[in-house]
């Protein structure tokens, strides 16, 4: 039996990205395709059921050219997306989990906005191998469902990484891969393990309005393009034009200052209660 395949995202079930992840998965497996019913950027891991978020789900259908495969939407965040999928709607054992690709890339400390990644450490908190796909393109509108964006890149080395992926237990602590694939890419670009970079990526900038109380703020997230405050980091290496792979863990804790930190808290508070 060929392994069932989740695939979702944040930028919707209607997303050009989504139908492209679909086509790279296709020949390696079953396809069961649950996806947030409206755009959901930014969302993080949010579960929240307000704004009408009330679960509903949808029989749908996701295009690809001239190829088709079933689909559900619903009416849910990108995290919780995936947990329909995975509690109500798959009938066996899901091997694999997708979330993208996404519109933009997800470099630098800014991916726990993300909600493609979000969604993706849903499923690793569930224990299933799992890969975040995302793709730099040029627009900062990272809304958007623009036909323009070449996706045959990222689905040359999703089918290569989801391949391997299905073949391979990946170390402990690599709970989700995220795949970052540049602008320009094509099958022969050079592809790298690399480090989260603790760059402000995106940084949030609030337009100046004439009235602070009382009147609606206007937020603009541009993007640090080229820039990178380490080597051999997912934004270096975005900057330098290769793709990469970053290794994320559910685990937030710091991995090298817990001996420091009980150092500098331990005369004055840590040994009160002794």
């Amino acid at each position: 039996m060929r392994p069932l395949i989740l695939l979702s995202n944040d930028d919707g079930i209607h997303s050009p990205g989504l139908a492209a992840a679909a086509e790279a998965l296709d020949p390696l497996g079953e396809l069961l395709i649950v996806a947030p019913e409206e755009q959901q950027t930014s969302m993080g891991r949010s579960r929240s059921q307000q704004y009408g978020a009330d679960g509903t789900i949808t029989e749908t259908t996701v295009h690809y050219h001239d190829k088709k495969w079933p689909g559900y939407s619903v009416k849910a965040t990108p995290a919780l997306s995936v947990v329909h999928g995975v509690s109500e709607i798959a009938d066996r054992e899901i091997g694999l989990v997708i979330s993208g690709i996404n519109y933009g890339e997800n470099v630098g400390s800014c991916v726990t906005v993300s909600g493609t990644i979000g969604a993706a450490l849903e499923a690793a908190e569930k224990g299933i191998p799992t890969l975040a796909v995302s793709q730099e393109i040029a627009s900062i509108d990272y809304h958007t469902y623009s036909t323009d964006v070449d996706f045959s890149a990222a689905i040359h080395f999703i089918r290569l990484i989801a391949a391997v992926m299905l073949k391979n237990n990946m170390p402990v602590d690599a709970d989700v891969l995220k795949l970052e694939i540049p602008l320009g890419a094509s099958i022969d670009t050079r592809m790298v393990i690399t480090r989260q970079d603790k760059l402000v990526y995106y940084q949030p900038t609030i337009i100046q309005r004439e009235n602070l109380l009382g009147t609606k703020a206007s937020v603009s997230h541009v993007p640090s393009k080229g820039k990178y405050s380490q080597k051999n980091t997912d934004a270096y290496a975005l900057a330098e034009g290769f793709v990469s792979i970053t290794p994320l863990s559910l685990d937030l804790t710091s991995r090298n200052c817990l001996d420091k930190i009980a150092d500098i808290f331990d005369s004055e508070i840590l040994n009160e209660e002794e």
